[in-house]
């Protein structure tokens, strides 16, 4: 599949690549840019050395049968989300970084439009969704560049079967929406070390019902591997899917108008942040749709997230 997509996105071109921060998280922890004379701008979104670029969140199919993902590792966030019969989806978010190929890209949801607006105005790659759906994208501030209204920035490919393989022109989809919003502060505090406290933690599960994800820590790589339904979660390059910093957060989850859940992610709740082997209990806020989302700790301190990819799972409070 790799070869396939590969080949498919060097044709396209990889002109969206320019937007790209040439940094990257490395397994282990990177110190270094503390002493740094001439510190690069920071990542909102990741804590690691970044210009403000445009925001993309890609919808990103997560049924057995499509996967391994491709280009999920490169994204500065994912989140993990509940769908009809208990199955789940994921939404990366890229900034830092532009590969090319992104996908297996899916439809949108409703939930989708207030979620994404702590972003501001983020471009939202999608294919497909209910009439519902597409008319609240359309009517929002953000900028929609779906499969169904512009086909020319994605394509098939690779080895899995429709509606399993389709996957994004990258530069295509950006040129698209050239006023989209950039990274802005959207609530996440990061730092080198882990706060005191927290609890000896080595695993930790969301079931859906449907779907579940487990994050394992991994010491030699300083980070929380991610498995799928009991399976490694593969990237098409062979590499396992984790993130440095990964947040249980607790939402309600009342069916829309269609039956398909609908995260609340604005309010406030319980949130268990993982890092470092630990697991932190924080509480979430975000007041209004165009407000970030804070995560205090116990002692009313900020919780600080490590430097590198963030995972959100949402789980049903």
């Amino acid at each position: 599949m790799l070869a396939t997509l590969a080949v498919m996105a060097v044709a396209a071109g990889a002109a969206g690549a320019s937007y790209a921060s040439t940094s990257q998280s490395a397994p282990g922890k990177d110190t270094s840019h503390r002493n740094s004379q001439a510190r690069e701008a920071t990542s909102p979104f990741t804590g690691l050395p970044a210009d403000p670029a445009p925001v993309l969140a890609v919808k990103i199919d997560n049924h057995k049968d499509a996967r391994p993902h491709t280009e999920l590792e490169k994204a500065d966030i994912v989140f993990m989300e509940k769908v009809e019969g208990g199955l789940s989806r994921l939404l990366g978010v890229f900034s830092s970084q532009f590969p090319e190929g992104i996908g297996p890209v899916r439809s949108a949801r409703a939930y989708n439009v207030e979620q994404l607006r702590m972003f501001d105005r983020p471009i939202l790659a999608y294919a497909g969704a209910r009439q519902g759906v597409v008319d609240m994208i359309k009517k929002s501030p953000l900028h929609g560049v779906s499969h169904d209204d512009y086909p020319g920035g994605y394509f098939r490919g690779g080895d899995n079967e429709a509606p399993h393989n389709l996957y994004m022109h990258t530069d295509k989809v950006l040129a698209q929406a050239p006023e989209a919003s950039k990274s802005k502060d959207i609530g996440f505090r990061f730092a080198d070390d882990a706060p005191n406290g927290g609890e000896e933690t080595n695993e930790r599960t969301v079931d859906y019902g449907g779907a579940k994800a487990t994050f394992n820590w991994s010491a030699e790589e300083d980070r929380w591997l991610t498995s799928f339904d009991g399976e490694p979660a593969k990237t098409t390059g062979g590499e396992q899917l984790g993130g440095k910093t990964v947040v249980v957060q607790k939402v309600d989850m009342p069916a829309d108008d269609a039956g398909s859940p609908y995260e609340k992610t604005v309010g406030s709740g319980e949130a268990t942040v993982l890092r470092d082997g630990k697991a932190y209990k924080t509480k979430w806020e975000r007041p209004t749709e165009e407000s970030g989302t804070t995560f205090t700790q116990e002692n009313g301190e900020p919780m600080p997230f490590d430097r590198g990819q963030v995972w959100v799972v949402y789980e049903e409070a």
